[in-house]
């Protein structure tokens, strides 16, 4: 529907990666292995901590939300990326767009928190091991993922709301594999600058205060393994954390790289090769790095495989 010079934009375009037919078929093999990986590997996950008792503590709890999440949050980039390369309309209506980046957003934000609470737990259980059980009880375990949710939900109503009440007149050719924030503003014919404060001020809060809390947490482990006396008491101590630390600092690795770089070092192409790998590298990446460098998951897994595994009877 037309008003003046304005048109009234029902769906968009998504490119995604390229128009050759051979390679769009072989990336589709790619994303498909990826996403096949991300749902064994994480339910696999989620499963094992459900059904073996030596896996019910807070820090699995918070892995299997992370599980859970990683599965959420591929899970509304990868079937519409693998419909993109089989189909030759590679359309997506105005309200999917926006509820892509509304889980999206979700996703990511809760992501950051949810790894901020992981490196609290950690913190409690090295800094007060003989608390640790009393602190991180079931109410407050529950209370920091569903804390993480909201965060998550809310920043993502804010930016939602405000990006897609945007008027959009110029195209409706979005230079992605999904509805992401940058490649959408540049669509509108609106004045952005005031969304771009908004989302500025959101994304950098909640990454800011996870880092932070990251930080401290482990400024204050790393000084209680330092007055461990044993060199074993000092290696165990580092390995209930070397996990934890291997994905906050890939996720954030990942995030700083993105959105940290000049704009002269901006290209497009390299913008959706890193959107590949923390939309959906890191949820296929996060149960190995959890099953390879945790001595107690492994030998759930074993337990499992063996048939031994002890689990929860009501």
């Amino acid at each position: 529907m037309s008003e003046g010079n304005f048109t009234t934009i029902t769906e968009f375009v998504l490119l995604g990666f390229t128009d050759n037919q051979s390679l769009q078929f072989i990336l589709f093999i790619l994303f498909l292995m990826i996403y096949l990986l991300i749902l064994v590997g994480n339910i696999g996950m989620v499963t094992l901590i459900t059904i073996d008792t030596h896996l019910h503590a807070p820090m699995y709890f918070f892995l299997s939300s992370l599980s859970l999440l990683d599965v959420g949050y591929s899970t509304v980039i990868a079937p519409r990326t693998l419909i993109n390369f089989i189909v030759e309309s590679k359309t997506i209506s105005f309200t999917g767009c926006a509820l892509q980046f509304f889980f999206f957003c979700i996703a990511v934000s809760c992501e950051c928190c949810l790894l901020g609470v992981m490196a609290y737990d950690r913190f409690i259980a090295i800094c007060n091991p003989l608390l640790y059980t009393a602190i991180m009880s079931r109410k407050l375990c529950n209370l920091l993922v569903a804390g993480s949710y909201l965060t998550g939900c809310v920043n993502a109503a804010v930016q939602t709301l405000f990006i897609f009440n945007l008027s959009f007149c110029r195209s409706n050719i979005i230079n992605h594999f999904f509805c992401d924030v940058v490649p959408i503003l540049r669509l509108s014919c609106s004045d952005t600058g005031a969304i771009d404060i908004i989302h500025f001020t959101f994304s950098t809060a909640i990454v800011s205060i996870t880092i932070l809390a990251i930080l401290v947490s482990y400024t204050y482990i790393l000084v209680a393994i330092l007055r461990i006396n044993s060199a074993e008491g000092r290696r165990k101590a580092f390995s209930t954390c070397a996990s934890h630390l291997t994905a906050v600092t890939v996720f954030y690795g990942t995030a700083i790289f993105m959105y940290l770089r000049p704009s002269s070092k901006y290209s497009v192409e390299q913008d959706k090769i890193i959107s590949v790998f923390y939309t959906l590298a890191i949820p296929m990446l996060n149960p190995l790095i959890y099953s390879l460098r945790n001595k107690e998951v492994k030998e759930a897994f074993k337990r499992l495989v063996g048939g031994k595994v002890v689990s929860q009877r009501h």
